[in-house]
């Protein structure tokens, strides 16, 4: 097994971040195989989803209101409403898995594979690539 680790920025706000061309490099020459995806962070997911057309601001927007940013959370340190940050991983895991055929993931065509990040206290994400061929 091969992998490579990758650091993001995702800044002071919530983002569904597009790294589809960073997992498209990473499999590119590779064969037929998986591309694994993972987030070492107790905050964070990776989603397939389609972005671009509203569909990442409205995973947001479903997210906030299935976790509101308030004082309900047990988990209590950080910013106002940081313990949702810790339940999200439940409903987009750190994980996902493509298939690769020929080099070239087998997403379809409005696919993106995209790093969720609601944790407004760490902006550094490290994202790892491992590929099963």
């Amino acid at each position: 097994m091969d992998s490579r680790t990758t650091t993001y920025r995702t800044g002071d706000r919530e983002v569904v971040l597009d790294i589809t061309a960073d997992a498209r490099e990473y499999a590119a020459g590779r064969g037929d195989g998986l591309l694994h995806v993972f987030v070492p962070h107790a905050t964070a997911g990776i989603a397939i989803i389609e972005t671009g057309a509203g569909s990442d601001e409205d995973l947001l927007a479903a997210l906030d209101e299935l976790l509101p940013r308030d004082d309900r959370w047990r988990h209590r340190h950080g910013s106002r409403g940081h313990g949702r940050s810790h339940v999200m991983p439940a409903l987009i895991p750190p994980y996902a898995t493509v298939p690769v055929l020929d080099g070239r993931l087998a997403l379809g065509t409005w696919q993106s594979v995209c790093l969720v990040d609601l944790n407004v206290d760490n902006d550094v994400r490290e994202v790892r690539f491992s590929f099963l061929g």
